[in-house]
């Protein structure tokens, strides 16, 4: 373990600690995390016993699940749910790999203007299948094709309290995510007097609890310090591979120019 992933262990712990930090997340969707990549942030959670979220790649990506399952992953949650059938398809694929495993939740993610005018049927569908529903702010505000600084608009805020509203009388989990950060405080707070059960960044996970801590913009602010730490660190990562080859190289490209003056 080098010194940056030292850093970050002790950022995990401090976000644990005195912020409500609960689960890491890794996404095999849009952020492309490598298996390697995954076992790395496994070990990290691992260290500060913190749970670990990974979004799958769609509604039936068997081999994302039989990975997370293997890895001992806590959240499962699928992008992209916009119809009835598309939720039974992950709920078939759930049954598929896990089977009776009531160790790990399954979430949807609804993110998208269609999902929400099929919210009803999606709802419905979940109950007593999956666990709950991800409320995913960027893609909702751009399925809108409103810019992404429109995250924290009441069109929005509404439309995520209308889901929370959805979770609570079908006795759901209700996590929102997409662009939190200071400015997303107030929007969150508005969602939590409906429902709320976690809330995300990109990387790290906080229970609905950790908007009453009076320095969880300090909170806030150290999430987003291991984000940065975790890049830099899988940066030079992959520069070590880049390189761990060059000085053979650089030695095979000589000989060989040499041994071409011979021909």
């Amino acid at each position: 373990m080098n010194k940056l992933e030292s850093h970050m262990i002790d950022l995990l712990k401090r976000l644990k600690d005195e912020f409500g930090v609960v689960a890491v997340k890794a996404e095999f969707e849009a952020e492309g995390t490598r298996v390697d990549e995954l076992l790395r942030l496994l070990e990290l959670a691992n260290k500060v016993n913190l749970k670990i979220g990974l979004k799958i790649g769609g509604c039936e990506a068997i081999r994302d699940l039989l990975e997370s399952k293997s890895f001992g992953c806590d959240y499962i949650i699928a992008p992209m749910i916009e119809t009835k059938y598309a939720l039974q398809k992950f709920v078939q694929a759930r049954q598929k790999t896990y089977g009776d495993d009531k160790n790990t939740k399954f979430l949807f993610n609804l993110e998208t203007t269609t999902a929400f005018q099929n919210r009803q049927s999606l709802f419905d569908a979940a109950v007593g299948k999956l666990d709950g529903c991800v409320f995913g702010r960027v893609d909702y505000t751009g399925s809108l094709y409103m810019s992404r600084d429109s995250i924290n608009d009441d069109v929005v805020t509404v439309a995520a309290c209308e889901a929370a509203a959805l979770s609570k009388s079908n006795n759901l989990e209700i996590v929102v995510g997409g662009g939190v950060s200071m400015d997303s405080l107030n929007a969150l707070r508005t969602i939590r007097d409906t429902r709320l059960t976690r809330f995300e960044t990109r990387k790290i996970i906080f229970s609905s609890g950790a908007l009453d801590l009076p320095e969880i913009e300090k909170g806030l602010l150290t999430a987003v310090e291991f984000e940065l730490s975790w890049l830099k660190n899988k940066r030079a990562f992959y520069e070590d591979i880049f390189t761990e080859d060059e000085k053979r190289i650089n030695m095979l490209e000589a000989r060989w120019n040499e041994l071409l003056k011979t021909v």
